[in-house]
């Protein structure tokens, strides 16, 4: 189980797409590797290697996995590699065979040969599992095994947390009920429960900038994908719909920026039908973003990236909550329900199926929007619990191992249900709720551990086969 000290910036972490456990994951854990290299002496290492294990060998082309280790090897980080040199940069590595590790020692290597997915081999401690084999020009060899636990989580063979250091915080909270506890004696709601814990970690200027960082490149997202068209990578032919949807909904306006765009969007009123499917464009350019090997923010994977910020951007579109207090407190609330669904089950699809994807990025918002509301603390749990109870039993089947279909629409699904699930929370007593948010989280991860290995992000299961298609079309 994981500990106390996960941090907003743990649930929420900048990177680049598709997917969070198979891309941002495998990227981190090569970096690691480089660093500990860097110990050992980076100049003596003659040849590197890589075996990708289980889940990361099944969908890893799909997803990208390949091409986010060669990005690590080389020592470059996520949050601000241009995505634009994504493509030339491995061109490059397969072209001339060579590759600059830590971006300070060139050596031999071809991706052909020396990534190998092991499509047969699954190691026991976490289906996505990658193990990087490292010579040296002495002599010397050792391996390193690294486990992507979902969320880009890394944990490292031999280690028990992680890679994220340990603090004990004034209210260390495992599960809701210790959240609920905290509140009630400090008299906080939950967002600032979490700022209080926060500001044992850093100071509380760092904590909101970042968060709103976060947010700025949520917002980024949703812009840019709304306003893209074409057709996503990877083989399928799916087309981009956010864009089209966009020019629908604007009726052809000009407008220059973000803020042009939303004054715009809030012109048009707020009938069902014209949320709902701005609604559903929030989420659709996020994840086609995604989709696109893009920057988006884990929240609390890229495979359910769209969640989150479509159902932020509908409070600030359409309950007046564009102001940098309300967006902090959104994005604090909603990043602690999904550490309590990471310490008390799993955010890993490969783990247990979508519903620790998206089933977690609905509650994560459905909280956060019922607190945004005015809803008090036990709405927000009551919330947070009747949006995962209506995702539980969602498997992972990736179409051709790609975070597409049926993925990119699934978040679209899961903010409708965030929003009906804050709704029904602050139209509810949660005095008369029989399911805690502490009993879902528990039934999540038992029906995780019942789930059938092939609907669990294997493309082996699921609508996965429906298809006439393979891994290696994509």
């Amino acid at each position: 189980m994981a500990h106390e000290s996960i941090s907003v910036f743990d649930i929420f972490k900048i990177g680049i797409g598709p997917s969070s456990s198979h891309t941002l994951g495998p990227w981190r854990a090569a970096l690691r590797f480089v660093a500990d290299l860097r110990d050992k002496g980076i100049t003596r290492v003659r040849s590197v290697k890589v075996l990708l294990y289980g889940s990361l060998a099944k969908t890893g082309k799909g997803h990208g996995t390949d091409v986010a280790v060669l990005l690590g090897l080389c020592g470059e980080d996520p949050v601000t590699f241009d995505v634009n040199e994504i493509t030339p940069r491995i061109e490059l590595i397969t072209g001339k065979r060579k590759l600059n590790l830590g971006g300070d020692h060139t050596i031999d290597f071809d991706p052909a040969e020396d990534v190998v997915f092991l499509f047969d081999e699954s190691l026991p401690y976490h289906p996505n599992a990658l193990t990087f084999l490292c010579s040296f020009n002495d002599g010397d060899e050792i391996a390193q095994t690294y486990y992507s636990v979902g969320g880009g989580f890394v944990v490292k063979e031999g280690e028990e947390d992680g890679d994220d250091s340990f603090v004990h915080l004034p209210y260390p909270i495992i599960k809701a009920e210790d959240l609920e506890a905290a509140c009630n004696k400090t008299g906080l709601n939950i967002s600032g429960v979490v700022m209080v814990n926060e500001n044992a970690i850093r100071p509380e200027v760092d904590t909101r900038a970042g968060v709103l960082r976060i947010w700025e490149t949520m917002r980024d997202c949703i812009f840019r994908g709304a306003h893209i068209g074409g057709e996503l990578p990877g083989g399928l032919q799916v087309k981009r719909r956010a864009n089209a949807l966009n020019k629908k909904l604007t009726a052809e306006k000009t407008y220059n920026n973000f803020d042009e765009w939303l004054a715009v969007i809030r012109s048009g009123g707020q009938t069902f039908r014209y949320t709902l499917d701005w609604v559903s464009c929030f989420a659709l350019a996020v994840n086609e973003e995604n989709a696109a090997f893009s920057r988006v923010v884990t929240a609390p994977t890229n495979g359910a990236a769209g969640v989150v910020p479509a159902v932020l951007l509908y409070f600030i579109a359409f309950c007046d909550g564009y102001d940098e207090d309300k967006i902090i407190e959104f994005l604090l609330t909603a990043s602690e329900i999904g550490s309590i669904f990471k310490k008390g089950a799993t955010l890993s699809a490969a783990m247990g199926g979508c519903q620790a994807e998206i089933g977690v990025s609905s509650s994560m918002a459905a909280a956060a929007l019922t607190e945004s509301l005015g809803g008090t603390m036990e709405q927000c749990l009551q919330a947070a619990e009747i949006a995962m109870e209506h995702h539980l039993g969602l498997t992972c089947d990736p179409v051709g191992g790609l975070v597409q279909v049926p993925c990119i629409e699934r978040n679209t699904m899961g903010a409708i249900k965030a929003i009906t699930a804050a709704q029904l929370a602050l139209q509810s007593n949660p005095d008369h709720a029989r399911i805690s948010l502490d009993t879902v989280v528990n039934t999540m991860w038992e029906t995780a551990l019942d789930m059938n290995h092939k609907y669990k992000e294997t493309a082996e299961g699921g609508l996965a086969v429906q298809l006439p298609i393979s891994l290696s079309e994509c």
